[in-house]
């Protein structure tokens, strides 16, 4: 595309964005015609959510069905908020009754938990979804403007704060605070219109438009009203809301408009945060004979900013002060300028903290009755974020945390998700010397990484005896544990309900500040042809991530013992898949092809069902008992020829058929069963007992097939020998299958090769 084809795109954007502005009675006959335009704040806020849908997604083992909003859809997932389904979803719960009204109105929501677990993240995805939301036709939002020029003969304009007089089109000023066109209304006549509009409302919760406008509205409208009383105007509210003095617009939502912020940082009064402030050098300028003039009112504090949508106070902590202040904002819907002065607000309040709010709040705990905070603590709805306890979750967090990766990992299945899971990750590095190097994550370390965060984040208190935490882990993540040819369900697990899942443990910012470190570290080994110095691998940043712990100020003295006692069962799960890479890339050209399982599958259902199946030549056949046989025998390797009587099987070989193939196929129709099951429709995958022949070997198969083979000289093997050429073809697998570098591999493959020989003989 061209510099101009950009620039029509850019006129298209902004051409799909606004409208041009209408006046009060069109305004009426467009929300008649689609009342969900009048939507109150919550309703808003709710329906913006709703409107990006749902997925579903496995969190602590169970599905749970998420609302793709918190995804960052708008923005391409930049601040996705990773996990906390259960909390988001909550939050959209409590949305829904204050929506409603349904007895929750007088609430705000609290958003509470440690660092590094998302709730930042929820802020700025709020305001990236509801900017894009209010530039989409069902999502649009409107206020009014006025101009006051011309009224009663008088050439004078209309302004506030310190902005100069304008002429023609720019006599028009926008209300401050997005007031809500229907304000304008008197409010007899304006309950009959949200009664019609919500009998034409396809929703079951109605929409809500209370209050009056906003000060600075209500001094055009009352200036407007005076002049035209004064000339003995008949139809006096159609006069005041002639186009040429009201005029309706759309606006897209952002920080200042719609949503407010309070930021940590900020400071001021508690009015001037809340509303804004009053322009002293205005006030007589607009010489209103003793009275405060609201056009001399700056409207900038965060809750005149979220008028209309959503107000966010940042670090609640660093603003205790202005949270009792804001107990009656959502009860009466109202805030003061000024002892005289009222403006009323419709917006969401949301408060952001860690945990030290919770600590102010309860300072009083002790007092009973006498809880001067007491009516404070009853107004807040909490919603507590916690740490990620979800494997693949943390992965894809510290992923992004290393990179400029946002796009959301929206797997179909969880081998796929393992893929990513254990993907490597190259770094490009500028070292004291000015010189960039290439930084490789190998295979398995940001897997390391993330699943020793997340042990340390694990309750070990309701563990099986039998159990680890690192299958506690995987078990969160999957959903299941696969125990040889056995799948157990989360369902068959009894957890604690009062356990402290993530309530505790490593942050993902400690890990990527010990991965940070080692970029700038040359590891303590070398090659003659391959930079393994620029390679981390799995076993240096979970001893780096252990190293840290006691110096760390995060961590406590106990908690840096406890989470160093839990590594041993992180190095053992990694190192377990480490091998089982290289021993599939040793055994890749002797495992069974897809296709030769799916025979086997459709043979074994034929044989159960007593059906026939179809041949090469399109005949019907019975099922053949000696392809069933040698698949069971050299590919399963579960029986040997005397379990057979000829080439039928026994009732051992049966049982096997039935328990674990045919249990499995039922399952996968049962699981299908809106559909028309057909075997050929089974990925051989999902037989637990297939995907250990398709993905599994040992070092018996090993020494069967390469029988000169010797670990012990794999680091340096004699040129023209068995082992020389096995290493050559592993690496080169190993590259080809799992992503690994030649230097990654080289060491990969030596480590597990250092562990295999003490046993070899």
């Amino acid at each position: 595309m061209s510099g101009h084809d950009f620039i029509d795109e850019a006129d298209r954007a902004l051409d799909r964005t606004y409208e041009q502005p209408r006046s009060l009675s069109a305004y009426v006959d467009m929300v008649f015609e689609q009342p969900h335009l009048a939507a109150h704040a919550s309703k808003y806020l709710l329906s913006a959510i709703e409107a990006a849908g749902t997925r579903t997604v496995i969190e602590e083992g169970e599905r749970k069905e998420r609302y793709r909003f918190f995804d960052d859809p708008h923005n391409d997932g930049e601040h996705a908020i990773l996990g906390n389904t259960e909390v988001l979803n909550g939050f959209v719960d409590d949305l829904r009754s204050i929506a409603a009204g349904r007895g929750k109105d007088e609430k705000i929501v609290w958003l509470d938990g440690p660092t590094a677990t998302g709730k930042s993240e929820l802020k700025r995805c709020l305001i990236n979804g509801l900017r894009e939301y209010s530039k989409t036709e069902e999502g649009r939002r409107y206020t009014v403007e006025w101009n006051i020029s011309g009224a009663g003969g008088d050439t004078s304009g209309f302004t506030y704060a310190d902005e100069p007089v304008p002429d023609d089109e720019d006599d028009w000023y926008e209300s401050p605070v997005q007031s809500h066109p229907l304000t304008v209304f008197p409010d007899e006549v304006r309950e009959e219109m949200v009664v019609e509009l919500n009998d034409r409302l396809d929703d079951h919760i109605p929409i809500r438009v209370e209050g009056d406008l906003d000060p600075f509205c209500r001094e055009a409208y009352d200036y407007l009203e005076e002049q035209y009383r004064r000339e003995g105007v008949a139809d006096l509210f159609s006069t005041v809301t002639d186009p040429q003095h009201l005029r309706v617009k759309n606006y897209v939502v952002d920080v200042g408009r719609g949503i407010g912020v309070l930021h940590s940082e900020d400071d001021g009064t508690p009015k001037e945060r809340l509303v804004g402030s009053w322009m002293h050098g205005m006030l007589r300028e607009l010489d209103s004979r003793g009275r405060k003039n609201p056009q001399a009112f700056s409207y900038d504090g965060v809750l005149s900013q979220g008028n209309g949508l959503l107000t966010v106070v940042e670090d609640a902590a660093q603003h205790a002060d202005l949270l009792q202040k804001l107990l009656n904002v959502p009860d009466e819907g109202a805030v003061k300028l000024d002892k005289g002065i009222g403006m009323d607000i419709d917006t969401q309040l949301v408060i952001i903290s860690n945990p030290d709010l919770e600590a102010q709040l309860n300072q009083h705990a002790d007092s009973g009755g006498q809880d001067p905070l007491k009516a404070l603590k009853r107004r807040l709805d909490k919603h507590e974020f916690t740490y990620l306890t979800n494997l693949s979750l943390e992965a894809e967090l510290l992923r992004r945390e290393l990179t400029n990766e946002t796009e959301v990992w929206d797997a179909e299945s969880w081998a796929q998700l393992d893929e990513w899971i254990q993907e490597p990750l190259t770094i490009k590095v500028r070292d004291a010397t000015d010189a960039v190097h290439e930084k490789e994550l190998a295979p398995h370390v940001i897997e390391a990484a993330a699943l020793y965060a997340v042990v340390t984040r694990l309750d070990a208190g309701d563990l099986p005896a039998e159990q680890t935490l690192v299958e506690k882990a995987l078990l969160f993540d999957r959903g299941y544990l696969q125990e040889g040819d056995e799948r157990v369900d989360i369902e068959d697990f009894e957890f604690a309900d009062d356990a402290t899942d993530g309530e505790h443990g490593i942050p993902v910012t400690y890990t990527r500040d010990v991965i940070a470190d080692l970029f700038h570290e040359e590891m303590d080994r070398h090659h003659a042809d391959l930079p393994v110095e620029h390679v981390i691998m799995p076993r240096d940043i979970l001893d780096a991530m252990a190293e840290g712990l006691s110096t760390a100020p995060v961590f406590s003295e106990a908690e840096a013992t406890d989470f160093e006692e839990r590594i041993v069962p992180v190095k053992n799960h990694v190192f377990e898949r480490q091998e089982d890479d290289v021993l599939d890339a040793m055994m890749r050209d002797k495992r069974v092809d897809e296709a030769t399982v799916e025979e086997y599958i459709e043979q074994v259902y034929a044989w159960a069902t007593d059906e026939r199946i179809t041949n090469d030549r399109g005949e019907y056949v019975e099922p053949d008992p000696l392809k069933m046989k040698v698949f069971e025998v050299e590919h399963l390797g579960r029986f040997d020829e005397d379990q057979y009587r000829g080439n039928e099987p026994t009732e051992a070989v049966e049982s096997f058929r039935e328990d674990r193939i045919i249990t499995a196929l039922n399952r996968h129709a049962w699981q299908r069963r809106d559909d028309q099951f057909r075997v050929d429709a089974v990925s051989p995958k999902e037989i637990p007992v297939i995907e250990t022949v398709l993905g599994d070997h040992s070092w018996e198969d090993v020494r069967r097939t390469y029988e000169d083979f010797d670990p012990r000289q794999w680091a340096n093997p004699p040129g023209g020998t068995e082992t020389a050429e096995c290493k050559r073809k592993t690496i080169e697998n190993m590259q080809e299958m799992f992503g690994y570098s030649e230097a990654s591999g080289e060491l990969t493959s030596r480590h597990v090769m250092s562990q295999v020989s003490y046993q070899w003989e």
